[in-house]
């Protein structure tokens, strides 16, 4: 029986391989393909990507998919706002198992988009040189099988975008 570890390994090495085999037109196509995929793989009512600006002072959602996809697509918040901007500015993944309950977490913008999510799984998209953004799941289906893994998962799908946007 292949380990949950074995597992990922292998599913990073098939998105790296086949990434460019299936890759869209454009960059924006790309982008709303993997937070989709995204959204469905892990069971989320939503994801979505936000970029840095070029001064690094806002994160811009440039995609989403599921619940509020529309009315956050597009919004700009400081970078140092909220769960996004709180990854961005840290370099690290943050999983929020009850939002309600955190400080951190922004409830005036979620009510913006129309969607307030429970839970919350965000990880930063960057690369050696430079933080680019962060990649967030909301609501994913911790029922599902091998959802104990789905912090290294998503940065896969970060990963995916990180080459994208480069």
């Amino acid at each position: 029986m292949t380990s949950p570890d074995d597992l990922l390994r292998e599913l990073g090495e098939l998105a790296t391989s086949l990434g460019p085999a299936v890759r869209p037109a454009g960059t924006d196509e790309l982008l709303r393909a993997l937070t989709e995929t995204a959204r469905r793989l892990f069971g989320a009512a939503a994801c979505s990507l936000a970029l840095l600006s070029d001064d690094d002072s806002e994160l811009i959602y440039t995609t989403a998919a599921g619940e509020g996809a529309d009315d956050v697509t597009g919004m700009r918040i400081t970078s140092s706002h909220g769960i996004a901007g709180l990854v961005v500015q840290s370099g690290q993944p943050i999983a929020i198992s009850d939002v309600a309950s955190d400080p951190r977490f922004s409830r005036g913008l979620a009510e913006q988009t129309g969607y307030i999510p429970r839970t919350i799984l965000a990880v930063p998209v960057e690369t050696p040189q430079r933080m680019l953004g962060v990649i967030s799941l909301l609501d994913r289906d911790e029922r599902r099988p091998g959802a104990e893994q789905d912090m290294a998962l998503l940065s896969l799908f970060a990963d995916q975008d990180r080459k994208s946007v480069v």
